[in-house]
Parts: structure tokens; C-alpha cells; sequence
């Protein structure tokens, strides 16, 4: 019989941890000594991901937490005076409007108790006689006599008389006590055994109320919100069709993991998910609507955001219980009081979820862009607003649409112009050639001065507020930017001076805000949409609008403007100010809110001394008012008025035109005056009763010479 050989060589599989842990290692090349010849010198083997190797001392584990998060010791809400206050008064308003409906009800509340009364005696009464007749142990009983087990029956009535007993006599006292207390009562007075009444009846009533109908009813209505979940969120993310998450929630899969637990956050849950490799929070992004489907949430409560300092696969989904465009907007934490530094943050918008964004201007430009109606110029108004709060900062406003939107900064402007014709967009153009001439000014200022008065070369805040510089904040504003770029005279000019400002301005105090509804090559130049720093996009078509605002692959990126709806006004992709998009609100500031605003700044700059150009009458002219004060002031005197004073002549201006003259005083008339050579002094003249005194005014021969010079009246 032939010899059988082996076809292959036996191998013993591993069967421990120890056994694996040593055949899982790499051999390392052996190295070779010209001193053996070349002989080979054998060499340990390397362990890789070795679950025995030695734990990091305390000095490194040490060094590992400086890394970790730390959990606010004092809530965000707490400490922020601005959402201190809106908490404070939500809930003041809560309780009170809570305290409001319960008490109008009160009438209601005492019937409802006094039908259900009647039902709570029975109650009581019963459930008092079954305590005193241990009724509570009858189904044992029962259970001993079914079972036919005379001992543990007769053990059960021993316990029984002997609680009996006890109970008889305290249910009997309760009964005497409560005859005792009613013949008390009849013999005090009627107010007494009214209140005593009362008493019983609501404590009978409150207890004989069934289970399912309420004594009180509701207040407020919290509207009913599902809870989010590991599950729910899984299953949003396997419905997006994404390969990687696909293969992650298959069998054999990684998983989904969630580095914390799924928390209340603000208005809404919020949930950490750790993404399967290769998968961005981009790609969740992209996928927004899909992810909004999944979750069965409306597109405005869903917001997938990136995580700062963070892998771009750890993503927080914040998932609010409301349409972010159904929230009321917040009011403006500055429309009654405070001041702006153009150097500090300010107030801006909130994010979805209610907290505050704040934005801060200086060293920075900023572009907004949107459909029509779609809140964009409201957006710029608050940047314009905060521009007139700060008393350092120079105004160009250019309000290109005609419409007014921006009038409010009139009273602050060292330069205003509204409407679309070539008048005022020359005006716009010439203010544009100061600003760049002004630009060489400014470079030239800055660096004469000494190094350690400005080691930096850029302006700042020491510097603006140092008037004999001429540092200032200076801020142009244009408001459908596209009707100044695409006009074939002052457009090509125009987009070469508005790059230079863009370019050359930031360090040296000049800011420039556009806003366009068009945003397109030929209405908005590559070179100023490609070199602005801070961008709002509010809902926009299609991906070149969206790219042409927001910046090149933006939309690819998942941050697309096109995603909202007619019904978001106001909310748009903020970039620029932050290191990571956000979606932002900005506040909401209607016209007449803006006036209050630009009064009280007007009155912050005439007490600092900085009111100047336009607003202090230095260029009183309005294109597309044609209505001349001197012409006006003619006419609400009359010849034999040789003096009068201002404050006569204010009143007879708003009577003749309220809304044109009905906020003028007698600085203000003063100031309008100034460019027609004419200035007010102390004029005798007689009030209503006859009374003579000297007042500030005019003299008529003044006005009626400079008649034929007449200049379009400002407000």
C-alpha cells in the first residue's frame, strides 16, 4: 500500500483573544550587520491595534481633556441681556395671560364644582364605609372559601375583626365630629357658613371630578410635536439615497452613531449624528427637502448644519417645532435705545433657532441679494440703521428703486439720493469718484502716523474717533445696485469704482452695502461679487443667482437659496461672517419705525457734532421732490411780514405740506436756509396775544431776494 503525503500543511486557528492578539501583527524587516556578514538578526513582531498595550498616564489623559467640551456652567440664556429679557417677558406674558383665562372663568369654574359636589360626597361616604368594613380584603376571603381552606379563611376574619374595630370607631368619630361641626356652624353667622359652604362644596366638587373632564381648562395650547428620535432620524437618513449611509444601516454595517444624546434645544431637538465615512454634512445639505420628507416635518423646521471644530461628517440636525416663517420676528434690540461702534458686533437677525446673530461691518463689505419682495431691502435697512446708531460713521445713501425705503436715512446722510433717472445716478457716480479720491486721502494719513499709534496700518477705533484725522467710518449704501451697474453711461464706471472701494477700503474705514434683485453678470460685476466679504442671499431662482451672491460651487456645496419658499421673507444663506453659512432672519424695522430710529441717531450725531452734508442742509437738493422752500416760505407769509419768526414759519410749512415740514424745527429751518446765504437771527415780533419778544427768525426781503435762486426744499 502506497505511502498517503499531506496535500497541505495543518494550521492552528487562534481561539483566544491572547492567540489572536499574537498572530495580529506586522514582521518587520530583518535587518542586516556588516559585522555577522549579512547574517540575519531576528526581530520582535510589531502588535497593531493591540487592546493590551498600556494605558495613557494621567499627564496625557490630562492633556486629552483640554481638548473636550465643556458644558456652559450658566445657561446661554442667562447670560445673553437680550435673550434674558424675551425669556423674562415670554414668561411674564405666560403667566399673566395664564392668570387672565382662569380668572374670567371663575362663574364657570363654581358651577362645574357645585353639580360635581354631589358626586364627591357619594364618593367619600363610600369609600369611607369600605375602609370601615375592610372591604379592601374581601376578594381573599373569597378566594379561601373558592379554595375550601378553612384555615387561612379563618385566620383572614381574625385580622379582619380585629381591624374592624378600629376602623368602626374612628369612622364613628368622623361622623360625630362632622354632626358637632355642622351645629356649630348653624349658630354663626351667615358669612361664616356661606365661606364654610364654599369650602365643602369646592373640595366635594374638585374630588367627584371624573378623570377624563378636567375642572380647569386650558390656557394655552401647545401645539402637539413628535419627539425625536435615534430611530426617526435613521430612517430620514436611509431615505435620502445616499451609498455610503445605505451600506453603513445594512447588515454588517457600522451603523449610524450619535456622539450625544438627543436634546431639547431652544424650540426644537436636536440631534448630533456622527455620518458613515466619505458622507459631509454637504451632501445632507444637498438633500434637505428629502431629509425634511423622511423625518415628516415641514422644509422650514428642518436645518442640517456642520459642527465647528468638528470633522465635516459630524453633522447637528435641528429639527424646530415651528415653520421658522411662521415665527413672529423679533424686534430689533436696538429700535428704542442703545448705540453702535461700526468696530463691535451688533445685532443683526436671529438663526432658526431664535438665538441671535450679530454681524460686525467694519474691515468688511457686504453684498444682499433676492427676488423681488422678498425682504431684501429690509435686510439692508437694519445694516443702514446701525450705520446711522454709530455718531463717527459718514452716510451715502443711494436708494436707486425711487420708492423711498430708504428715506429715514435722509436725516442722517452726508449723502442722499432716491429715484432711477441719469440725475441721480450721476449723483451716486460723483459721490462713488470722492469716496475713491478720498481713499488716497486716507492711505496717505495713515501711513505718516507712528507705529505705535497705528502698528497695524488700518483704522481704528481710537483713530476714527480722532476728528483732526479724518479716519471716520465711512459707509456707502446702494439699494438696487443693478439700475447704477447696467446703465450703458455710468455703469462700466461705476463697477470700477465701487472694485476699488471694495479693494482698497476695508483697512482704511470704508464700507460698501449693495443690494440688487438682479444678480447677474451684466447687473452686478464679477469683480464685486467675487470680492465681497459678507453675503445674504435671500430666496433666489436658480444656482448662477445663487453662486453669483453666495460665491462660486456654493450651491453645489448645499447651500442653496433656491430651496426657499414664497412665504420665507426675510430669511436667507448668511457667508462671510462667520467661518460656516447660516441661515439668518434679519430683524424686522418698518418705515415708521425706521424714522423713530434715524431721529433719535440724528439728535446722537447733533450733540457729537457729526451731522454733516445732507442732513445738516450742506446739499438740500431732491431730485424727485420738485418743491422749492423759498418758494414755499413766500408763500405762507405775506408782504407786510418784514420779520417773522422761525417758529411761525415752521407751523405754516406743515400746515401747507404735513408730510414734508411736519418734523421741522427751528434748527432744522436754520440749517435748510444756510445754502441760500440766509441765516436766522433774533427778530422782534409779537405772539397771539399781542405780546412783543425777541425770537430766532427771519427777515422776509432776505427770502423774497433769494427767490430767483431757489433750491428744492428738503425735509
Amino acid at each position: 500500500m502506497s505511502e498517503i503525503k499531506p496535500m497541505g500543511d495543518v494550521i492552528d486557528f487562534p481561539t483566544t483573544r491572547t492567540d489572536v492578539e499574537q498572530n495580529h501583527h506586522i514582521e518587520p524587516p530583518a535587518p542586516t550587520t556588516p559585522d555577522d556578514g549579512g547574517d540575519e538578526v531576528e526581530t520582535a513582531g510589531l502588535l497593531v491595534d493591540s487592546p493590551s498595550g498600556p494605558e495613557p498616564g494621567k499627564l496625557a489623559a490630562g492633556l486629552a481633556s483640554r481638548t473636550a467640551q465643556r458644558r456652559p456652567i450658566v445657561a446661554p440664556w442667562l447670560r445673553d441681556r437680550a435673550e434674558f429679557k424675551d425669556m423674562a417677558r415670554w414668561t411674564a406674558g405666560h403667566i399673566g395671560h395664564t392668570i387672565g383665562y382662569h380668572s374670567a372663568r371663575l362663574p364657570l369654574y363654581g358651577a362645574r364644582l357645585a353639580v360635581r359636589s354631589p358626586r364627591g360626597a357619594v364618593r367619600l361616604i363610600t369609600k369611607a364605609s369600605r375602609w370601615a368594613s375592610d372591604a379592601e380584603a374581601m376578594p381573599l376571603r373569597l378566594q379561601a372559601v373558592a379554595k375550601n381552606d378553612p384555615e387561612t379563611y379563618m385566620k383572614l376574619m381574625r385580622m379582619r375583626d380585629a381591624r374592624v374595630v378600629y376602623r368602626r370607631i374612628v369612622f364613628g368619630g368622623g361622623i360625630v365630629a362632622t354632626l358637632v361641626t355642622a351645629l356649630v356652624l348653624l349658630a354663626l353667622p351667615g358669612l361664616a357658613q356661606l365661606l364654610t359652604a364654599s369650602v365643602v362644596v369646592t373640595a366635594l366638587g374638585w374630588y367627584g371630578s371624573p378623570a377624563d373632564k378636567p375642572l380647569l381648562g386650558v390656557a394655552v395650547v401647545v401645539p402637539r410635536v413628535q419627539k425625536l428620535t435615534s430611530e426617526i432620524v435613521m430612517r430620514a437618513l436611509a431615505a435620502l439615497g445616499i451609498g455610503e449611509i445605505n451600506k453603513a444601516m445594512a447588515r454588517g454595517g457600522e451603523g449610524i452613531t450619535f456622539p450625544a444624546p438627543i436634546t431639547r434645544d431652544g424650540p426644537g431637538w436636536r440631534a448630533d449624528v456622527e455620518l458613515p465615512y466619505g458622507v459631509t454634512v454637504s451632501d445632507i445639505m444637498d438633500r434637505r427637502e428629502k431629509l425634511a420628507s423622511g423625518l415628516r416635518r415641514p422644509l422650514g423646521c428642518v436645518w442640517p448644519e456642520s459642527v465647528p471644530d468638528e470633522h465635516p461628517g459630524r453633522m447637528a440636525l435641528w429639527v424646530g417645532d415651528r415653520d421658522m416663517s411662521q415665527v413672529k420676528p423679533a424686534a430689533w434690540p436696538l429700535a428704542k435705545a442703545g448705540k453702535v461702534s461700526l468696530f463691535d458686533a451688533f445685532a443683526y437677525g436671529t438663526d432658526p433657532r431664535g438665538r441671535q446673530v450679530a454681524l460686525t461691518l467694519m474691515y468688511a463689505n457686504a453684498l444682499i441679494g433676492a427676488m423681488p419682495g422678498m425682504g431684501k431691502t429690509f435686510a439692508l435697512r437694519i445694516l443702514a440703521l446701525a450705520a446711522a446708531l454709530d455718531v463717527l460713521a459718514q452716510m451715502r445713501v443711494f436708494e436707486l428703486k425711487g420708492t423711498g425705503d430708504l428715506s429715514a436715512c435722509e436725516k442722517v446722510a452726508h449723502h442722499y439720493g432716491s429715484g432711477q433717472d441719469d440725475e441721480t445716478l450721476a449723483k451716486c457716480v460723483e459721490s462713488l469718484r470722492e469716496v475713491v479720491k478720498d481713499l488716497e486721502r486716507r492711505a496717505k494719513v495713515i501711513r505718516e502716523l507712528p507705529k505705535d499709534i497705528c502698528p497695524e496700518n488700518k483704522v481704528t477705533p481710537e483713530l476714527a474717533a480722532k476728528k483732526s484725522l479724518g479716519l471716520f467710518p465711512l459707509v456707502f449704501i446702494i439699494d438696487e445696485c443693478q439700475n447704477l451697474f447696467s446703465h450703458p453711461r455710468f455703469g462700466k464706471e461705476a463697477g470700477e469704482l465701487c472694485t476699488t472701494i471694495i479693494k482698497l477700503g476695508r483697512a482704511l474705514g470704508v464700507i460698501l452695502l449693495l443690494a440688487t434683485q438682479r444678480p447677474d453678470k451684466d447687473s452686478l460685476p464679477t469683480a464685486i461679487s467675487a470680492n465681497v466679504g459678507i453675503r445674504l442671499c435671500l430666496r433666489v431662482m436658480g444656482q448662477v443667482e445663487n453662486d453669483m451672491i453666495l460665491g462660486t460651487s456654493m450651491y453645489k456645496k448645499g447651500i442653496q437659496a433656491t430651496t426657499f419658499a414664497k412665504r420665507d421673507k426675510g430669511i436667507g444663506w448668511l457667508v462671510g461672517d462667520e467661518d460656516d453659512p447660516q441661515i439668518t432672519r434679519s430683524y424686522y424695522v418698518d418705515n415708521p419705525g425706521a424714522d423713530l430710529i434715524c431721529d433719535r441717531a440724528r439728535a446722537l450725531r447733533k450733540a457729537a457734532g457729526t451731522l454733516s452734508g445732507y442732513a445738516a442742509g450742506e446739499d438740500i437738493e431732491i431730485s424727485d421732490v420738485k418743491v422749492s422752500l423759498i418758494t414755499d416760505i413766500l408763500s405762507v407769509t405775506s408782504a407786510d411780514e418784514d420779520k417773522i419768526w422761525s417758529e411761525t414759519i415752521i407751523a405754516r410749512l406743515a400746515e401747507l405740506r404735513p408730510d414734508l415740514y411736519g418734523g421741522w424745527t427751528a434748527t432744522g429751518l436754520a440749517d435748510a436756509l444756510k445754502p441760500h446765504g440766509i441765516t436766522t437771527g433774533q427778530v422782534w415780533g409779537q405772539d397771539e396775544t399781542g405780546k412783543g419778544a425777541n425770537r430766532r427768525g427771519i427777515i422776509r426781503a432776505h427770502i423774497a431776494d433769494a427767490a430767483e435762486d431757489t433750491k428744492p426744499a428738503t425735509r
